[in-house]
């Protein structure tokens, strides 16, 4: 996913999100069967030693973090040919690492992916948005910092994580002494994000918004997750192909969907992403453009 204007889009497109796809699009791993999980259940220690959070202390450390976000950065600039804009946060140890974490606590709460893939898109995205609509190249950039940053903050929990990351990304951006306006900027946007509690108050928060809610594709979902019985990874699931179209001739923004609807279907889309869709429309509309939806297509709005 990407923003671009034309026909063509943009160099940054979804490629990195569909070879993602591929990866989860055949999960080999099989929920455990219900006398797995009573088993598992009465072996506390067995149960310990086997968590993702025992396995992190025993013998991962910061370092890890950051060659796996550097590693994800690399691939990101192999497909496009650009020099990427967040060098310094992706080498920085804190921030890879509470990213790390940060995916691995929400997948145990079976939440879709949000490491450093989402990170890097959602920055890329933003960027591209005020990028096309003709910002300055340093609010573009710092686009690309919040929404690098914007998830940060579920380190510490899920809830309000806009306005914990926002204090993280403070942390972060003064150890590397970034002035203290820009900083505001960002945290104005992190702390801004989510629907529950965010307004599209400037650019560079109206870009994350756009940025964050657009990402929406089979990439996301998790390896074993029941598509079934969960509703967000059915959608997810269902979304083979996603772009947001920057064209700011017509002042238009549109998410553009491909959606298989054998997988789920456009009503069950807006059932879990209508109040996403109306900060969407805000959002836009804070930038002077007007927000649309097509899918399959079909324009929907």
């Amino acid at each position: 996913m990407s923003t671009g204007t034309g026909d063509r889009p943009d160099p940054i497109d979804d490629a990195e999100a569909v070879d993602a796809a591929e990866a989860v699009a055949a999960p080999t791993d099989v929920p455990p069967s219900a006398d797995e999980a009573l088993s598992a259940m009465t072996d506390p220690a067995s149960a310990i030693h086997g968590s993702a959070e025992a396995a992190l202390v025993r013998g991962i450390d910061a370092a890890d973090a950051v060659a796996e976000a550097e590693a994800v950065a690399l691939d990101a600039e192999s497909r496009t040919g650009r020099v990427d804009v967040l060098t310094q946060l992706q080498q920085d140890e804190v921030v890879s690492a509470f990213i790390k974490l940060s995916d691995q606590f929400l997948g145990s709460l079976g939440f879709t992916e949000h490491g450093f893939r989402h990170a890097n898109l959602v920055g890329r995205i933003a960027h591209n948005v005020l990028h096309h609509l003709g910002a300055d190249e340093e609010l573009s950039r710092l686009a690309a910092v919040a929404g690098y940053l914007h998830d940060v903050g579920n380190v510490v929990t899920r809830a309000n994580h806009g306005l914990s990351g926002a204090w993280i990304a403070y942390d972060a951006l003064r150890r590397l002494e970034v002035d203290p306006y820009r900083i505001g900027l960002v945290l104005s946007a992190i702390g801004n994000h989510e629907e529950q509690y965010g307004s599209a108050i400037g650019p560079v928060g109206a870009a994350v918004i756009l940025a964050d809610k657009s990402d929406v594709h089979r990439s996301r979902v998790r390896k074993g997750a029941d598509t079934t019985t969960d509703i967000h990874d059915r959608v997810n699931d269902a979304v083979t192909h996603s772009f947001l179209r920057v064209d700011a001739e017509a002042a238009t923004i549109t998410l553009e969907l491909e959606l298989d609807t054998d997988r789920s279907t456009v009503i069950e889309y807006f059932e879990i992403f209508l109040d996403r869709m109306v900060m969407c429309r805000r959002a836009a509309r804070t930038l002077g453009c007007e927000f649309r939806i097509t899918a399959n297509g079909v324009p929907l709005g």
